[in-house]
């Protein structure tokens, strides 16, 4: 079984019965400037510093060894974990920092409701903010997601490749035979298209797994304002399982309200490494 999560205090590890973790599972990404690409936005120059990044999709063994449940759609132990909201995944990042002695990220403010989140159909809208002097387990920032996923590339469309087929699972190979023709939900459903166990695609020149494909990923950011920290929804990226081409692209921006889940909606975790 992969194990995801990296322990980073031997004194906690033997006191605690949480999961024990790999060194090898997260990777050190070396800080630098790069340029962000951005259809809409237009692309700009970005810095991004050293942070630590999990090879794989946090599976739904390590969610439910922290969480005590399991909200996937399609169960097993390597599998992402899907079906969570970004405020879950908020959730799960404290749990899991207080679970391995490390400071929470983030501070949850529940009443009242955040008032610079405007989606109507956000019926949580938790105040969620940051302690950027913490070493506990986070979201990536959207830059960070993206520098990680083109792994020091500049051409590759996908994270590892051109060929989407050798690096992602989406709707065309992810049921029992692979698609031709246009997207449609139907064709989806008959062919049984589901997430797959993390691991299994060829990994980027950085070692990192399905950054492209198999469930979107939460990032941290508000979709509309990069500057501001309002909007009506928060950034995925990487494409899913259910999802199209264009979408698992390494500069394909995705929006969904907070408290929106689906089962194709997972994460991958971070850390500070300063």
């Amino acid at each position: 079984m992969k194990v995801f999560i990296k322990l980073m205090s031997f004194a906690i590890v033997a006191l605690q019965s949480c999961q024990s973790v790999d060194d090898d599972d997260f990777i050190l990404i070396k800080g630098a400037s790069f340029v962000m690409a951005d259809d809409e936005y237009g692309s700009s120059e970005v810095y991004v510093s050293d942070f630590y990044i999990g090879k794989y999709e946090v599976t739904q063994s390590v969610w439910e060894e922290v969480m005590a449940g399991n909200p996937s759609a399609f169960k097993g132990a390597d599998l992402p974990v899907e079906m969570v909201s970004w405020y879950d995944c908020i959730e799960f990042c404290n749990r899991l920092s207080v679970r391995e002695g490390l400071e929470p990220y983030y501070l949850v403010i529940k009443e009242p409701s955040d008032p610079v989140n405007f989606n109507e159909l956000d019926s949580v809208k938790w105040r969620v903010e940051a302690n950027v002097n913490s070493a506990g387990y986070r979201l990536p920032t959207e830059a960070e997601w993206e520098y990680a996923a083109r792994g020091g590339t500049k051409n590759r469309i996908f994270s590892g490749s051109n060929n989407i087929n050798e690096v992602a699972w989406y709707w065309r190979n992810s049921g029992r035979e692979y698609l031709e023709g246009d997207w449609t939900w139907t064709a989806i459903e008959e062919n049984q298209g589901r997430t797959h166990e993390v691991g299994k695609k060829r990994p980027n020149s950085w070692g990192l797994y399905d950054m492209s494909g198999n469930v979107r990923e939460w990032c941290w950011d508000w979709y509309e304002d990069k500057e501001l920290a309002k909007g009506y929804g928060r950034v995925w990226r990487g494409g899913g399982w259910l999802g199209g081409e264009h979408a698992c692209a390494v500069s394909y921006r995705g929006l969904f309200e907070a408290s929106g889940k689906g089962p194709d909606q997972g994460l991958r975790l971070v850390r500070s490494a300063n």
